[in-house]
């Protein structure tokens, strides 16, 4: 018979856990106000300036960390990579090169794993960055700067198995990326370059990359029968029509709630002038898909007129945020 574990035991073991972890990272904050803050701001500048990659490593459990720490970098606008300390140690210490930085993750900083990769550092003249709990460690000894985190309990009874001390690590490293992002003025144009798939890629497009432009767009001049509108709206079938000037300048909007509110047996015979919405809601073509999505959310409206310089050119329907993944 399968043992199971009571529900208020299971959340008390949850509870413990994360409260430890969390002990972990308030630990981590006031170190930053001392020494580790020094070594932390070192550490960001000479990154900051490295030609070549980060090049992240680290055994077990901290390799783990690593892995997550050079695709964070990566994909943030800082060229980088793992390389795994074993096979480092069996030809891979070729793709570490003069220009690139080492960034070794090890809690206690004595994995001998490690011991190739550090000499290696120090004979060719690479910059070495720790992150450890072991200042006097052999790592801790020959990075400069060393980023020492405070020793804090692991989770569990058994205080064994990595956990807030990965935590930490990670913690730190998320740190490091996103000083780096902030002192590159990364933008979330930048971002979009290494995101371009799935649903953050979709959010992180603009309306212009996705607004049906030209003939598509279901224009009428002011001044045209609601005849000649209602034909304008079943012709484009967006449920709307742009209302426009002599000069194209944007006057207004028909949507079928302006149908509905003025539904009476001459509506085909109104001007467009009489029932229009003459304040409709327009965005800018470098508004981002994702705040799109949370305008026609909030005003629940299907449809967005882009604008430039009070003219129409373009029109993104709710259906496009779904056709693309972003809703």
């Amino acid at each position: 018979m399968l043992q199971t574990i009571p529900a208020d035991e299971a959340i008390a073991s949850a509870r413990r856990t994360i409260v430890t972890e969390q002990e972990g990272l308030a630990a981590l904050v006031d170190a930053l106000a001392g020494e580790l803050g020094a070594r932390f701001t070192k550490a960001v500048n000479l990154l900051f300036r490295v030609q070549g990659r980060i090049v992240v490593t680290g055994m077990g459990k901290s390799g783990h960390i690593g892995r997550k720490v050079a695709a964070t970098l990566a994909s943030t606008g800082t060229p980088a990579f793992y390389v795994h300390p074993g096979e480092a140690s069996h030809g891979d210490l070729g793709m570490i090169t003069a220009d690139d930085a080492v960034l070794a993750l090890s809690w206690s900083g004595e994995a001998p794993e490690l011991a190739d990769i550090v000499y290696y550092c120090k004979r060719h003249g690479i910059l070495l960055i720790a992150v450890t709990s072991g200042a006097d460690s052999a790592l801790g000894r020959q990075a400069d700067p060393c980023l020492t985190l405070p020793k804090v309990p692991e989770a569990g009874s058994l205080g064994l198995a990595p956990t807030t001390s990965t935590t930490m690590q990670l913690a730190l490293c998320d740190a490091i990326a996103v000083a780096l992002i902030e002192m590159r003025g990364f933008t979330a144009g930048n971002f979009k370059v290494f995101h371009p798939g799935g649903r953050l890629g979709a959010q992180l497009l603009s309306a212009r990359d996705i607004m049906h432009t030209g003939a598509r767009l279901p224009l009428v001049p002011v001044g045209s029968t609601m005849r000649e509108c209602i034909a304008e709206i079943s012709k484009k079938s967006f449920g709307c029509a742009i209302v426009v000037r002599a000069d194209g300048t944007l006057a207004g909007i028909v949507t079928d709630g302006d149908l509905r509110r003025h539904l009476t047996p001459n509506l085909p015979d109104l001007l467009v002038d009489d029932v229009m919405t003459t304040t409709p809601k327009t965005v800018p073509p470098t508004l981002l898909v994702a705040d799109l999505l949370v305008l026609q959310e909030n005003l629940k409206i299907t449809s967005l007129i882009v604008a430039e310089d009070a003219h129409p050119i373009g029109l993104v329907h709710y259906l496009d945020l779904l056709r693309i993944g972003a809703a």
